[in-house]
């Protein structure tokens, strides 16, 4: 039920309303202080409730949404893991909530001294040489990472390299933000093992390219085991390498995309280090680069001296000219960059390792019991990372149950469903990241939903097909929802 079928006219939301003057109607003046000559002419169209009553609504529709706080989450290289409330708290202290961005340097060496730890502590676990913290999403970091390749050949007057390589595998934000740089792109094919075709690469570089953007494991769930040759044969040409991090926690603190050749990384420590990811934000991508690439950061950073009596300084353009330059209005989402700096001193080195560990463990887990259940491999053979692909196309053969079917009865289960469709090269596929703070009774609960509506698809496949039947809402045409959308109450 909409909040407005619950309205009444007449009805108050004033109960505990602050009055200023006198009893309840008597002499009730505004506390806004907003002159007449501003003010409405006539009352909002807004519903009319008790406060009880709208408390009530939206803590019930709060109970109606999945979330990673009350269902298992397991999309793929999304990482929808749990994050400590401890991250939370410690950011929201009040001498950290009150700072002003305009505020002076001098007046916020606690922030800056956490900020430039965590620049210190990205660099290092990536292998690289410098950090910007500034990019305010993992996409806007993409963009940051390609601009700066850009910036770079520029530099050197090379203005033929006009392609960028991507992997027929790759994230979709990867080719859109080559394109908003300027870029070409070309895609790289994958063999049947998951790995970039070498031979195909071999073929197409030469001095039009300006760089690649993989992510290592790839959103096939494998590690790529050619990855020196890759960086050896782009080099050699004279191009450069930009990961993409959003598939960070299966190797932390095991290995380096600075060892692997790798010139740019953008990090999602919205997913990675500890931000709730989902739902449209918040996100942070901060941009990490090797020596090449260190001078063409995104401004500012944080910068440490003894100098003015002040141990830490926005490092600005004067001393960084080659800079490409501001990405936000201040100095990124500071917020989400204070949580990333609390979990990764709560992890050290020892719980870095852990989470990636636990991220293959889990992974390699589910995967193997899926497959033991009767479900199909998208790459057989291959050890799962963080995240591995399950392909329903027998069953959308044989049975005519689509991947999307199986998405909408794991609702039924209470499960959310993972990754559908993608990566698009492999059809009616599932792709499935349980994370590494998933316990094995959910994981194993998750087997047991998948196993149930396999059955149940044999069956009785309306029963998969009309999924899902214990939510508030029936399966929605969601194309029609994009084109149409309507949020207008009154014209009902």
């Amino acid at each position: 039920m909409l909040i407005f079928e619950r309205s009444e006219e007449g009805r108050r939301n004033s109960a505990q309303r602050v009055i200023s003057g006198g009893q309840q109607g008597q002499d009730e003046r505004p506390l806004t202080g907003i002159p007449e000559t501003m003010k409405r002419a006539t009352a909002a169209r807004l519903p009319e409730l008790s406060e009880l009553q709208t408390v009530r609504h939206y803590t019930r529709l709060s109970q109606k949404n999945f979330s990673i706080d009350t269902h298992f989450y397991p999309l793929g290289s999304c990482t929808m893991k749990y994050n400590p409330r401890g991250a939370n708290t410690l950011a929201m202290q009040t001498g950290f909530l009150n700072r002003h961005p305009a505020g002076d340097a001098a007046l916020g060496q606690g922030v800056m001294a956490c900020l430039y730890d965590l620049q210190e502590i990205l660099r290092e676990v990536t292998g690289m040489e410098a950090t910007s913290l500034t990019p305010a999403a993992g996409a806007q970091g993409e963009f940051a990472g390609v601009a700066m390749i850009r910036a770079y050949h520029d530099a050197r007057g090379d203005s033929e390299r006009s392609e960028i390589l991507v992997p027929d595998a790759a994230h979709g934000t990867n080719p859109a933000s080559a394109v908003m740089c300027g870029y070409k792109v070309r895609e790289i094919p994958t063999d049947k093992s998951g790995d970039v075709d070498v031979d195909a690469l071999r073929s197409i570089v030469g001095p039009q390219t300006a760089g690649i953007m993989l992510t290592n494991p790839s959103t096939l769930g494998v590690f790529e085991r050619r990855i020196e040759e890759i960086a050896e044969i782009m080099h050699q040409a004279g191009g450069l390498l930009y990961y993409d991090g959003a598939n960070l926690n299966a190797i932390l603190g095991k290995t380096r995309p600075g060892d692997m050749g790798f010139d740019v990384i953008h990090i999602n420590v919205h997913k990675t280090f500890s931000t709730p990811h989902g739902g449209g934000g918040p996100g942070a991508g901060p941009v990490v680069a090797n020596k090449r690439l260190a001078p063409y950061l995104p401004i500012p950073m944080v910068g440490k001296s003894a100098e003015d009596g002040c141990e830490y300084y926005w490092v600005e353009e004067q001393e960084r000219p080659e800079s490409i330059g501001r990405l936000s209005a201040w100095s990124g989402n500071i917020g989400v960059l204070l949580r990333a700096y609390v979990y990764a001193k709560m992890l050290g080195s020892v719980g870095m390792e852990r989470v990636a560990d636990y991220s293959v463990l889990n992974a390699s887990y589910l995967m193997r019991r899926l497959e033991q259940a009767g479900f199909t491999l998208a790459i057989p053979g291959r050890r799962a990372t963080h995240e591995f692909i399950v392909t329903l196309k027998k069953e959308s053969k044989d049975l005519g149950i689509s991947a999307m079917d199986f998405a909408k009865r794991l609702l039924d289960y209470g499960h959310h469903a993972p990754t559908t469709y993608f990566p698009l090269l492999v059809p009616e596929c599932l792709l499935i990241e349980p994370t590494e703070t998933e316990d094995r009774e959910t994981m194993d609960a998750f087997v047991e939903a998948m196993v149930t509506i396999l059955r149940e698809a044999k069956e009785s496949p309306e029963k998969v097909k009309g999924a899902p039947w214990t939510l508030p809402v029936r399966r929605l045409d969601d194309v029609r929802a994009a084109r149409e959308l309507d949020l207008n109450w009154y014209n009902r």
